[in-house]
């Protein structure tokens, strides 16, 4: 048998086990995304309530959202939108985990093969795996940050609609064709920035924290390396991945979700940095961490 036909032969995985990879995590990210996707549409309507930019700038209309917590506000979703409206923009979510996944697992892998390399035992150092996560989850970002521009924006629509604003988009493809005249190219790419450096804040977060948390388990408890370990070890990654990711996330979503004028320049803030401090100065520090809890429980 040729080697040609040796190739035919083996499974789809083993042929393309790269692009296999990617198909199965975009998959599984969909999924994941659609179960907990209330989750993230609470922390998005969490994270821009008594945005002092807004109120500065005499940019809110009808009567303002009263401050209400996780629960409420996803109770507050459901009684005055629809039970339906937990899932608006879960569209953009899921182009944006197919995205964002694939491309990071797909970066990783390259990283670690052929950028970072393995030690001569073909162990893979723990620095190493550090910044192969942060760069992959990086880029992965930064190319899928166009989707979550459109799902940021969709998620909001509903809370303008109840303000007594007109809608801004028909539908996922509408939403990009609008934000692409507008702002052209480098409009999809509004709130990379802050985007970006979430991503690989999370990344760093969880890959440090897992490892730690588990290995201090195991040498210092009477647990062994099962489901539990692993939940606690999770839990724990993911509060720490929560606490780094979170203020740049806040930024992101105001970024976002900010007015624009005709050439798709923010009208509220001029860049991440300014958002960050019209934040701090207009609600205090603490504004940074709004959506915190559904952030973690996501994670």
């Amino acid at each position: 048998m040729s080697p040609a036909e040796e190739d035919k032969s083996l499974p789809l995985p083993e042929r393309w086990p790269r692009a296999s990879k990617f198909a199965l995590s975009a998959c599984a990210a969909a999924v994941a995304e659609l179960v907990t996707f209330p989750l993230d549409l609470t922390k998005t309507r969490l994270q821009v309530q008594g945005e002092a930019a807004v109120h500065r700038n005499g940019a809110a209309a009808g009567q303002a959202v009263p401050y209400r917590g996780m629960l409420h506000t996803a109770a507050g979703i459901v009684q005055e939108e629809g039970l339906r409206k937990l899932w608006q923009g879960a569209t953009p979510a899921v182009y944006r985990h197919i995205v964002y996944s694939g491309v990071r697992m797909v970066a990783y892998e390259h990283l670690r093969d052929s950028v970072l390399g393995r030690s001569e035992d073909e162990s893979f150092p723990f620095w190493k795996a550090v910044v192969g996560g942060m760069s992959a989850g990086a880029i992965g970002q930064f190319f899928a940050s166009p989707t979550d521009l459109v799902k940021v924006q969709m998620q909001m629509e509903g809370k303008r609609k109840l303000e007594g604003k007109p809608l801004r988009f028909r539908g996922v493809h509408h939403a990009f064709m609008k934000i692409l005249s507008e702002g052209g190219i480098r409009g999809l790419w509004a709130g990379w920035v802050p985007n970006v450096q979430r991503a690989a804040l999370v990344n760093m977060g969880d890959l440090t924290t897992y490892d730690s948390v588990k290995h201090f388990l195991l040498l210092n408890t009477p647990l062994v390396d099962n489901s539990v370990t692993h939940s606690v070890a999770s839990c724990c990654s993911g509060l720490v991945a929560a606490v780094l990711g979170t203020p740049a996330d806040v930024v992101k979503t105001r970024i976002m979700n900010q007015p624009r004028d005709k050439q798709g320049r923010g009208l509220l803030y001029k860049s991440s940095m300014d958002c960050l401090i019209q934040t701090v100065q207009g609600e205090g520090f603490m504004s940074l961490y709004k959506g915190f809890i559904p952030t973690w429980m996501r994670m």
